[in-house]
């Protein structure tokens, strides 16, 4: 059984652990147990719950009428907020609940509405990396198992190739060639598939790799398919230090080449790197770049 403390609560749903404990006591909203050394901790159903009601209680509902609901009257009140608010939260909330419940049906239906109202880019930029980030919390709190995990990723993985599989064939007449793939014992994609997107959006040629591949076979890649450009991402396979030795390495392989590296350890990287490795801070720095090739 999976045990949530209350700062975990906090942490994922945004609801202060003051406002919980008050809510428990005066409405009941939560059962906490006890561990066998007496500590509480709560379960799923109870973060499902507060999830449910912060969307509501935001949007306009009294606590004292949304513990009169029942849970089908809530969940179906959630989802048509869902479909119908420009609030992103309401949709990370959703999403969060449908990986806890591995419901994909919930999951289409929330990224579906998602993408209709503000398009699939800015659902992959506002919502998914947005979730992807609270999915971390719910990582490092221990409170996911992996199942959980690979079936949300796996359901947004397939969304990106489809995506896209669905832009032009025919790249424009002074397309650029950018190489994409991970590091060895990297294996978090969905990163690199939305620069693939992006890169096939604007026109441009992509050399796509995928997970965990070694330099040496990288390097052997560059002898076969001249690339303009290199493109890489790293999440959690290496530490700092690692990650700059790494680079270093790449950089003499393609040293009149442009690298680009993404990801959430970029911004642990405290070494000097090589003049043409180019870190990127989000999604908009790149796409910046791209509007200028």
């Amino acid at each position: 059984m999976i045990h949530y403390s209350i700062n975990d609560l906090e942490k994922i749903t945004g609801i202060k652990a003051h406002t919980i404990r008050i809510w428990e006591k005066r409405y009941n909203v939560v059962s906490p147990q006890r561990t066998d050394t007496n500590i509480r901790f709560y379960s799923d159903e109870d973060l499902k719950r507060l999830l449910n009601i912060s969307t509501l209680n935001k949007h306009g509902f009294k606590i004292s009428d949304i513990v009169k609901m029942g849970y089908d009257s809530v969940c179906q009140k959630v989802l048509d907020i869902s479909n119908t608010s420009s609030n992103h939260e309401t949709s990370i909330n959703n999403l969060i609940v449908s990986m806890i419940e591995m419901d994909e049906d919930k999951f289409e239906k929330v990224l579906s509405s998602a993408i209709i109202k503000i398009g699939f880019e800015k659902t992959i930029t506002h919502i998914i990396y947005t979730f992807l980030e609270k999915v971390g919390v719910l990582w490092q709190v221990g409170t996911i198992n992996p199942a959980q995990e690979h079936f949300i990723t796996n359901l947004i993985r397939q969304k990106l190739i489809i995506a896209i599989d669905g832009q032009e064939s025919f790249p424009k007449p002074d397309a650029k060639t950018f190489l994409l793939f991970l590091p060895e014992n990297e294996l978090h994609e969905l990163g690199l598939l939305f620069y693939s997107y992006m890169i096939k959006r604007a026109g441009h040629k992509v050399i796509y790799l995928g997970q965990s591949v070694p330099l040496k076979d990288i390097l052997e890649v560059i002898k076969i398919r001249e690339a303009d450009y290199i493109i890489t991402y790293f999440v959690a396979a290496m530490d700092s230090n690692s990650i700059a030795t790494y680079l270093s390495k790449i950089s003499e392989g393609f040293e009149n080449k442009d690298i680009f590296i993404a990801g959430y350890q970029v911004s642990q990287i405290n070494e000097k790197l090589p003049e043409n490795v180019k870190p990127l801070q989000d999604v908009e720095e790149f796409k910046s770049y791209l509007n200028r090739i």
